[in-house]
């Protein structure tokens, strides 16, 4: 029996050394996957950070609600605050022309007498409930104040996230510099000299992120595309053992093999035994890139501490299964290698779209956050991520390793009994 299953691992080995397109698509493409697309998004996430958006600044108020607004807005190091243009002053018409235009994101205009009127409006409300409490102190004539607003010109290209953004910071800080304002007006007119500060918070918000050795832990873009396309390469394995497949039966190889006194099932335990060492070496050689390669390169290490790798091998195993699973179908289903090969590459690009792969499952719609769940990449994907950015057990990743272990049951009985099915026909 060991014999024989010796023999069908050689006889696989043999097929897939001989296709030496076969071993580039399998181990080459996606090395050069990881590497191109981690050093794209990698730089791109260092631009974002390191790059301020240019904003109009045009300001009518030149008084100290202005300045402290424009004071935060440059000290978020986001933003780059222009006033003038070939030595030109902006004005409000030029500034709405140069966004609606699209040469710009967005301008901002500070109306005239802000921090006066401001002022103002506070002194009457404050006397107002002072008067009521029979505390007033004015001796001024009340005037009419009128609402100012403080005018946001957005390039129509601008998506709604951004908008929203801007506009929630502003109102922040308007709202921080009217309280300010407020209690400044009691204090003066109560005839205190109050040592409380009113400028600290007493909420604030704390990001707690997974630890480990005391040290933060958080995603970057080797820790979201070395997982990622690991399963890319490894799914990927369907097109040349399905290719095997159909050439066997069509080459007559298969009705040699099953006629000798060698089981149907000890065959397709060796093609599987075969393709988890291929799936196993895919995962090794990509993360022996990460560590080796990725430093000299400037992206961030991959941490691999602890039983991550021995985790992350057992959760490729699973992983493998599946995919042979659906190798092993489609080579049975299938007649020629024309149908074969397209078809399981095109399949391989749609479970990775879904799956999440190429586009985080929380940026897609409802109905695709739904569907994502039913992609073997997704399950294998969320246990990569359990283990590399949560630090998981193997107790967290089993529910996706049975996932994985049970596709691969139900898809191989399903093609084992067509393939006896139609050759009893």
């Amino acid at each position: 029996m060991w014999f024989k299953l010796w023999q069908c691992i050689v006889k696989e080995f043999k097929l897939l050394f001989r296709d030496i397109g076969g071993l580039i698509t399998l181990f080459l493409m996606p090395v050069i996957l990881v590497v191109v697309v981690t050093s794209i998004q990698d730089s791109t996430y260092q631009s974002i950070s390191a790059s301020k958006i240019p904003i109009l600044w045009i300001d009518h108020d030149q008084d100290s609600i202005s300045l402290k607004v424009k004071n935060e807005l440059e000290a978020s190091q986001s933003f780059s605050l222009i006033s003038a243009e070939n030595n030109k002053t902006i004005t409000e018409a030029t500034a709405k022309e140069l966004v609606f235009k699209g040469t710009y994101q967005m301008a901002i205009v500070i109306p005239k007498n802000l921090t006066s009127d401001l002022n103002i409006k506070v002194r009457q409300n404050v006397d107002g409930i002072l008067d009521e409490m029979g505390m007033s102190t004015s001796t001024y004539d009340p005037v009419e104040v009128e609402k100012k607003e403080i005018r946001l010109y957005f390039d129509p290209a601008t998506q709604a996230a951004f908008k929203n953004g801007i506009k929630s910071n502003i109102d922040k800080m308007v709202a921080q510099l009217e309280s300010d304002a407020i209690y400044k007006t009691f204090e003066t007119q109560l005839g205190g000299s109050s040592t409380t500060s009113f400028n600290d918070t007493f909420i604030n918000f704390k990001e707690i992120v997974p630890q480990e050795k005391n040290t933060d832990v958080l995603p970057n873009s080797v820790q979201h595309n070395v997982p990622a396309w690991t399963l890319f390469a490894i799914f990927f394995i369907i097109v040349p053992l399905s290719i095997n497949i159909v050439k066997e039966k069509n080459q007559g190889t298969y009705l040699r093999l099953i006629s000798s006194p060698t089981s149907n099932s000890m065959l397709y335990l060796g093609k599987i035994i075969t393709y988890l060492v291929i799936c196993l070496l895919q995962f090794y050689t990509i993360l022996i890139v990460a560590k080796v390669l990725f430093p000299y390169m400037n992206l961030p290490e991959l941490n691999l501490s602890g039983s991550k790798i021995i985790l992350m091998s057992l959760l490729t195993l699973t992983a493998g299964l599946a995919a042979i699973s659906l190798g092993i179908l489609l080579g049975i289903v299938c007649k020629t290698q024309e149908q074969s090969a397209p078809f399981g590459a095109t399949f391989v690009v749609i479970l990775a779209a879904v799956g999440g792969v190429w586009i985080p499952v929380f940026a897609m719609s409802q109905v695709m956050q739904i569907a994502s769940k039913t992609s073997p990449m997704n399950w294998a994907l969320n246990g990569y991520y359990d283990i590399m950015l949560r630090n998981g057990s193997l107790i967290d990743i089993i529910p996706e390793m049975i996932l994985l272990t049970l596709f691969f049951v139900v898809f191989t009985t399903c093609a084992l009994l067509y393939d006896k099915k139609k050759r009893t026909v």
